[in-house]
């Protein structure tokens, strides 16, 4: 496990071990959850623009400003072939991509044209590669028309198979009324939800000390899952397919805290008749945690059958996460499930990918 019995990593130690995660041979047949692109067509629409967000140029880098936040795009952010080389060398089969951030909802008048172009560059990726990939669709959140017209003409591409869903939209929470038919119509539909970060509402107090990503973008969907269950939407849709990632960022381990408020102190409790906790485990959770005992914690507070693995390459390496999970000892069949078999079940996915 990463980690001294301190619970301390040194710098030598995390090196040490994303090292051997690279030369130790991988078992094949995993699936990876979280895998992102940034699409080349709208990074390209993208610097033109002079307002947040868009893309600019410093030498031969680019680039990305969503508000306040600005992040540099790697050659291997927008490069299939690497994904590719790196699912390889983790024993990735297969891989639900998605874009980064901005979604459409922040290019306003063009949120529905934004939404298709990125939707239909994903798709031809999975198409293009079946075997190895298939997507989840970004939608255009600012009316619900146009969100369930952008659902309906991507599921029935053969490449989408979920919907990436931010955490707050524009500065909006998902939980808020006007969001609400995406998850009923997500729940009587049988299509699964990934709640990914996105420009963090809480960026002016994460900026300092660049904590935006480590602490920002945890605190989103922190927030975001929290409202989604005291607003009573995993009550009222209780086969909704949710999953959060980050080991369900930072309310795996507040759970116990928004239970005693709720059940004995009798604040937010109106939209719900169980312990939020009860709600939480309806969630599925993915691994993306640089240490094993986060992984650790959340498939002892889920349960094994919620746990998906997943890298949020190409930020962080596959083979990292990998071998975090492999450190865990976890039993043949419950390692199965994690690497594989939950991910099957969530999406629908056959016993091999489809060529």
């Amino acid at each position: 496990m990463l980690g001294s019995s301190r619970g301390q990593t040194s710098r030598r130690e995390f090196m040490a071990l994303a090292a051997a995660g690279l030369a130790a041979p991988a078992p094949q047949g995993r699936i990876d959850c979280q895998s992102h692109l940034f699409v080349p067509e709208l990074l390209a629409w993208m610097e033109k623009r002079r307002t947040p967000p868009y893309v600019y140029r410093k030498g031969e880098d680019r680039y990305v400003v969503v508000g306040e936040w600005e992040r540099r795009i790697l050659p291997n952010h927008t490069d299939v072939a690497a994904k590719l080389a790196a699912m390889d060398s983790a024993g990735i089969e297969l891989a639900a991509l998605s874009i980064n951030d901005p979604g459409p909802e922040l290019f306003g008048k063009d949120a529905v044209a934004i939404a298709r172009m990125v939707n239909d560059y994903i798709d031809s990726v999975a198409r293009r590669h079946p075997r190895r990939f298939f997507g989840l669709a970004a939608l255009p959140m600012q009316d619900n028309d146009s969100t369930l017209a952008e659902l309906d003409r991507c599921i029935g591409k053969p490449g989408l198979k979920g919907i990436l869903l931010y955490s707050n939209l524009n500065g909006r929470f998902p939980d808020e009324p006007q969001f609400r038919p995406l998850f009923e119509t997500a729940a009587r539909r049988n299509i699964p939800i990934l709640l990914h970060p996105a420009y963090p509402v809480t960026h002016e107090a994460t900026k300092g000390y660049s904590m935006a990503a480590g602490l920002g973008l945890m605190f989103d969907t922190t927030i975001a899952l929290t409202r989604l269950i005291l607003a009573g939407v995993l009550e009222r849709h209780p086969d909704l397919k949710l999953v959060c990632p980050h080991v369900g960022g930072a309310l795996p381990y507040l759970i116990g805290r928004i239970d005693h408020q709720t059940q004995v102190l009798k604040r937010g409790a109106e939209n719900i008749r169980k312990p939020p906790s009860e709600y939480l485990k309806q969630v599925w959770l993915d691994t993306v945690s640089p240490i094993a005992q986060a992984i650790r914690y959340g498939i002892d507070f889920a349960g094994v059958d919620k746990m998906l693995y997943a890298s949020d390459h190409p930020w962080v390496d596959p083979s990292l996460i990998a071998g975090l999970v492999s450190s865990l000892k976890l039993s043949p069949a419950d390692e199965r499930k994690v690497f594989a078999e939950n991910a099957r079940r969530l999406f629908g996915l056959s016993s091999r990918a489809q060529s």
